[in-house]
């Protein structure tokens, strides 16, 4: 490879269209032949490439007018004609009706993780607040698992900050215990803590607070998370000014702090309707090089919080996509009585998607797409919010395509490395040795495609990433099953000349030729420069290439780490008596506590080993283990 130094380099493209390109037409005309011949009913359409490998999944209340959109020479966006490009074929599912459509096409996307398709990656669980009102002390926690046992949950959360952040106000403003005392079972077992006397707890724990009393605290909470903060304030007042009136300032302070905490999150939360109205807002923007899905929650009358997906170039979104979205997003979340959609789809789509939605909660879910009137102009304000997103990310791409295209430049590469993976070992002396890879897609860390490998080749930085990029590359070649991401356009190799070559000679034995560049660090362990294991290019005075290097080089370097010393904290978890025959992690536990640590049980006659309750040959085994004398 050849690394060109001088700035009037550039890149071109050229596209011949020979017979390879007649090849397209004629398969895109029968492809469209195809189409044609589809029933104008309800259905799902799964669209292959050449390989066999499913890349887009769809549904349509009319099969043949949508598919046939695709194949037609009519002008479509860059997304889907890159999709349309690659497939070599199609096949079509019949169904009664779009709610069956919508069902079976989110089962598809979630089983066959399309190329194109867009997806929530995301598949955790959400966070909620939990009262449990059946109790005779309820107690307030935080959970991320909704179950049907009686309690009163309040959420869910865009995250865990925004519900903790709400818990942590409510405890401050109500003085509901934060502890994990569980009462009436706890009270009298231990002294109140400092909180009883800072008045931020009415400390059931004391004995001296009836259930009576502390329900009247869970229903101001319960007020509280329900938005009815006038309530709670109103509370606060009065028991500020009690306090002032006895002459009891320290407390009538904390009590105006609880009132200022009160004020200050309601400032944050945009009034939007009363304060019995709970229900999410869904709006999207699409564009050529990213979409964005933005989630408004009201709770209480305000808008609680805001959550924006935002998907690649790559993944196609259009005007049916957003209950696509719905019904996944809320089928791993719960959802609200009421949704609020800014969408062109039908009024069948979107009532499909609210019967799916309803079957799936055990209530009634009501989707609306208001066309005017208060609830419109919050939609309107959702996509605005979406929009706003939108631009934030082109920009940011924007700015990582051109520090992507000045890379080419200076290294002469053919391509844009619009996929990059970069290499690095890690090790702790030489139990754990680690080769981690990371992979940046169009500048942006693809966290899914990231993988670490286990090096068995003693503390050898040069064989270890020879035998890591060997392992890559081969098992891409050889198992054509999904389990490596594609190849990428560039590899960085976290090191020298000797690195670089290392690798080199790897991809060599695994017949793959893939770019290799290694990442050169100074003596302060920052990037220098960059080399193909001949000549070296600075990039210090290349701003965006710098940047983008720099980021890439301590992400690897970072998971690098996290693999290495999570094997390390494992393996110190792991007690050495478990290297003894018959001994797993519960009898070793219970060696170590019968006998007050491993000396002890070093120490231990066999009479005493058996004592310990472990079991006649276990015991045996521990005891030839640390005296192999005794054998005989």
């Amino acid at each position: 490879m050849r690394l060109f130094r001088d700035a009037r380099w550039s890149l071109i493209f050229i596209v011949a269209l020979g017979g390879d390109g007649m090849e397209r037409n004629n398969a895109r005309a029968a492809l469209l032949e195809k189409a044609l011949s589809l029933p104008a009913a309800p259905g799902v359409y799964i669209m292959r490439n050449s390989e066999g490998t499913i890349i887009y999944v769809g549904k349509s209340r009319k099969l043949c007018a949508r598919v046939s959109q695709y194949f037609r020479n009519g002008e479509k966006n860059r997304k889907t004609e890159r999709m349309v490009a690659s497939v070599a074929s199609f096949d079509t599912i019949l169904v009664a009706n779009e709610a069956e459509a919508l069902t079976l096409e989110n089962e598809l996307i979630k089983k066959h993780k399309p190329r194109f398709n867009i997806r929530l990656k995301d598949s955790k669980s959400y966070p909620y607040i939990k009262i449990t009102v059946n109790d005779e002390y309820p107690r307030v926690e935080y959970t991320r698992q909704r179950d049907a046992d009686g309690a009163r949950y309040f959420g869910p959360f865009p995250d865990q900050g925004a519900a903790r952040n709400l818990l942590n106000t409510l405890y401050k403003v109500i003085g509901i215990p934060e502890c994990k005392r569980v009462f009436p079972r706890d009270i009298g077992t231990q002294r109140p803590c400092i909180y009883r006397d800072m008045n931020r707890c009415i400390a059931p724990c004391a004995g001296d607070v009836p259930p009576q009393v502390y329900r009247t605290v869970i229903d101001e909470a319960i007020s509280f998370l329900s938005g009815n903060t006038a309530q709670v304030r109103r509370s606060l007042v009065e028991k500020m000014t009690e306090a002032a009136e006895e002459e009891r300032y320290e407390a009538a302070a904390r009590y105006r702090d609880a009132i200022n905490s009160l004020d200050a999150l309601k400032q944050k939360q945009k009034v939007v309707g009363s304060p019995d109205d709970e229900f999410d807002i869904v709006a999207a923007a699409g564009g050529e090089y990213a979409s964005v899905v933005t989630v408004l929650s009201v709770r209480g009358g305000a808008i609680a919080s805001k959550e924006d997906f935002v998907f690649s170039g790559e993944e196609i979104f259009e005007c049916g996509e957003l209950t696509s979205f719905v019904l996944d997003y809320y089928t791993m979340r719960g959802c609200p009585s009421h949704i609020l959609m800014h969408t062109e789809e039908s009024e069948d789509d979107v009532a499909a998607c609210a019967e799916l939605l309803s079957g799936i909660s055990g209530r009634r879910v009501k989707i609306s797409v208001p066309k005017r009137g208060a609830k419109h102009d919050l939609c309107v304000m959702a996509q605005k919010n979406a929009e706003d997103k939108l631009r934030e990310t082109v920009r940011t791409a924007e700015a990582d395509n051109a520090a992507l295209v000045r890379l080419a430049v200076l290294l002469g590469l053919e391509v844009v490395p619009d996929r990059i993976e970069a290499y690095d070992i890690s090790n702790y002396g030489n139990e754990q040795i680690y080769g981690a890879m990371i992979c940046a897609v169009n500048g942006k860390f693809s966290r899914s495609d990231y993988r670490v490998f286990k090096c068995d080749d003693g503390q050898d930085d040069y064989a270890c990433m020879k035998s890591v990029i060997y392992r890559r590359l081969s098992h891409n070649r050889e198992a054509g099953d999904g389990a490596m991401p594609d190849l990428p356009d560039l590899i960085l190799i976290d090191g020298g000349v000797a690195h670089v070559n290392a690798a080199r000679a790897a991809a060599a034995e695994a017949d793959v030729f893939v770019p290799m560049i290694g990442m050169v660090k100074d003596e302060h362990h920052k990037t220098r420069a960059l080399t193909d294991g001949e000549l070296e290019i600075g990039i210090a005075r290349e701003t965006a290439v710098y940047r983008l290097i720099y980021r890439i080089q301590e992400e690897v370097h970072r998971f690098a780490i996290s693999k290495s010393g999570g094997g390390k904290r494992k393996s110190l978890r792991r007690s050495s008596l478990e290297d003894i025959n018959g001994i797993g992690k519960t009898k070793a536990k219970r060696l170590l506590e019968y006998f007050g640590g491993l000396q002890g049980v070093k120490k231990a006659s066999l009479e005493e080993l058996i004592a310990s309750n472990i079991g006649i040959t276990a015991a045996s085994a521990v005891r030839l283990y640390f005296h192999p004398e005794d054998e005989e």
